[in-house]
């Protein structure tokens, strides 16, 4: 059996290949794209001629702006993930399984930008890489690492159908975990990591703008690259998918086509007796 290194099903609705249907995935591409481009651009924009300094930390505050987005929409995504799974074993539609594996490995990546850019942000408030007695830090990477298990315990079931089930089950139960984790956190005692939501956000008016439309352009980049990864994977799915039918049609013109008898009837026809009865070396 031929081992798939990404979830497959789905991707082609029965019957569209033969139809020809434009996929789904592809449509409003680039137009997202185009508004992901601008709001990048306004942030960015927004982050280093807008936002005043901090006044302790200085210009290395405005890393804030591009660390704290990416930490929300990662841990929403993770959420995301769980809510698409629930819908793929409620319907058993496998399309809903797929979105939810890209929507996960989207958020793994801005996982991952979020503990880089927090390090950063740590060596220079802290003088330290790394805090362990930071609970929001710690618990990120608690979520990160569980997340990091799921590529890898998906990848080892060879069965499509087991593959999509426990890869459900394993994302409905991440993403209850994500939402109690940030609860756990947000009640903790030992709160160190200034809190940006909330009552007790004290930003400026400059500074929550800047935040909400970096908040709202890494959400478009977020959605973009899902996007993009769902149409890129379509495709190349029906790519495979008329490659394998141009073989089998190709299979099917080289098959021999002649009136030659088989060598069933060859051997029949042999081992069978002259007319007459009489067979070699009878008198």
């Amino acid at each position: 059996m031929e081992r798939s290194s990404q979830p497959q099903a789905g991707l082609i609705k029965r019957g569209s290949r033969a139809r020809g249907e434009t996929p789904a995935y592809s449509k409003g591409l680039r137009t997202l794209s185009i508004s992901t481009v601008i709001a990048m651009a306004v942030s960015l924009s927004l982050v280093f001629f807008y936002a005043p300094l901090e006044a302790e930390q200085g210009f290395l505050q405005k890393i804030f702006y591009l660390h704290v987005p990416l930490a929300i929409v990662a841990l929403c995504g993770f959420v995301l993930g769980g809510l698409l799974a629930i819908a793929h074993l409620r319907t058993r539609d496998p399309r809903w399984d797929y979105r939810s594996y890209v929507v996960i490995h989207m958020s793994l990546i801005f996982a991952v930008g979020t503990l880089i850019t927090g390090s950063i942000w740590a060596k220079g408030s802290w003088g330290h890489w790394w805090v362990w007695s930071e609970p929001t830090l710690v618990s990120f990477l608690i979520v990160f690492l569980l997340y990091a298990t799921y590529q890898p315990l998906r990848f080892a079931i060879e069965d499509p159908e087991r593959q999509a089930r426990y890869a459900s089950v394993f994302a409905i139960t991440a993403g209850a975990f994500v939402p109690l984790n940030f609860i756990a956190v947000r009640l903790s005692t030992a709160y160190l990591h200034p809190r940006v939501l909330g009552s007790t956000s004290n930003l400026p008016g400059s500074m929550a703008l800047t935040f909400l439309v970096s908040l709202a352009a890494m959400s478009l980049l977020f959605a973009t690259l899902c996007k993009y990864e769902l149409t890129a994977k379509h495709t190349r799915a029906q790519v495979r998918a008329l490659r394998r039918r141009l073989e089998g049609q190709a299979e099917a013109r080289r098959a021999p086509r002649c009136a030659a008898p088989s060598l069933q009837h060859v051997t029949a026809m042999t081992a069978a007796p002259p007319p007459g009865g009489r067979t070699t070396g009878q008198r």
